[in-house]
Order: structure tokens, then sequence, then C-alpha cells
């Protein structure tokens, strides 16, 4: 098994991102899966321009896209993107989309592959802090999520594609009392929602609750 694991670059002013800091840190495999990684720079559509070409050059069998969340306080796989760039603030290249949406032709949404609730409870195992999410937001995260949905629909229909959301990195919140994990943390819990993605190829994923009132 190949697994593409991208991670973003800095934004917003910050520094680092602790999604591709923390994908820099992944081992080369993990349960016998070839674990390649990207970088994709925070921008609408060049994103998933990115992604596509490692995709036709690597061929994977999965595509796990990390980003930065600041101000959760979990490591949380999500569930679900939606067709909808609505940007609070500009990408890295001054973009700010206002309900826009991502593929004219595409769904109103799609739901990952992987089995996210499995990602959770192995997580949660090693002592980490981790939730199911249901919304990526309409930042460039989501975008990039939908848009590897898309193209798994249109042309790579055996393929399995997901998102991960991190907390902040423990030097980006130094003054303030933002949660933070260390970026050692935050590579350890994606190293075993991983796992679990090996794990569970070709099995139902867990019937944890996992589930919200709002």
């Amino acid at each position: 098994m190949k697994i593409l694991v991208t991670g973003f670059d800095p934004f917003a002013g910050e520094k680092i991102n602790p999604a591709w800091e923390a994908v820099k840190l992944l081992p080369a495999q993990i349960q016998g899966a070839e674990i390649i990684k990207q970088e994709v720079p925070t921008v609408f559509g060049r994103s998933a321009e990115v992604t596509n070409q490692a995709i036709l050059e690597y061929l994977p069998d999965v595509v796990l896209a990390i980003g930065q969340a600041g101000g959760r306080s979990a490591i949380t796989p999500e569930r679900i993107a939606i067709n909808i760039d609505d940007a609070r603030i500009p990408d890295n290249e001054g973009n700010q989309p206002i309900d826009t949406p991502i593929q004219k032709e595409g769904q109103a949404a799609y739901f990952t592959q992987l089995p996210v609730k499995a990602m959770v409870q192995a997580i949660k195992d090693i002592g980490l802090p981790a939730t199911l999410s249901n919304t990526a937001g309409t930042f460039v995260c989501n975008h990039l999520m939908y848009q590897v949905q898309y193209l798994i629909e249109k042309e790579f229909p055996k393929m399995k594609g997901g998102f991960i959301h991190v907390p902040f990195a423990s030097p980006q919140v130094i003054d303030t009392d933002q949660f933070s994990l260390q970026l050692s943390e935050i590579t350890a819990g994606l190293t075993k929602a991983i796992e679990a993605i090996v794990l569970f190829d070709q099995k139902n994923d867990l019937q944890t609750i996992e589930g919200t009132i709002h």
C-alpha cells in the first residue's frame, strides 16, 4: 500500500504549520505501507494542483491531507467535505473566494472513505486527544479535501481519501493560552491514524459513539 500524506505550508502570519512539520517527521513506512510526503501551498486551486500532480506521479492507494486547525483541542479526522469556498481570510496568494462552488458539476458534499472512527480510537489509545469532526471549514483545507474526493469520483474510484486537522504546535502559542501539542505528539497521533487506515483496509469502520448534538 502507498499512502500520500500532504501538509500545508504556513499561513495567516504563522512561521510554521504543524501539519507539514509533523508530516515531515513521519517514518518512511507504517504497518508496511509506504509513506510519501508532499508539502502543498495554502492556496485555493494550487493546493489541489500540487496534490493532483503527486497523485499522478505516485499513484497512491490513499491520499491523506493534513491541515492546521488552530483553536481546536484535539486531533480531528474529518468525515465530510462540502462544495463551497467561503474564505474568512485571504490565502497565501491573496485569494478570498466568497460563496463560491469548488466544482460546479460536483456533489454537494463527499464523505471520506477512511475509517475515521478507528483513526480517532487509535489516537486516543496512546493518550492523545482526538475527536471526529463533521466540518473541515470553508477555507483551503476543506477545498483540498473536496478536490481530492472529486478526483476520486471522476478518475480514481479505487483510491481512498481523507483529511485530518491538527491543533497548534507548542511553539506557536508561547504567549497565549490556546491549546497546543508538541510536534512529536502530533506526529505520533498521525502515525496511529495511518496505522488504523492500513489495519482497517477492506474492513468496516468501528461503530463507536462520536456524534455531536450541535
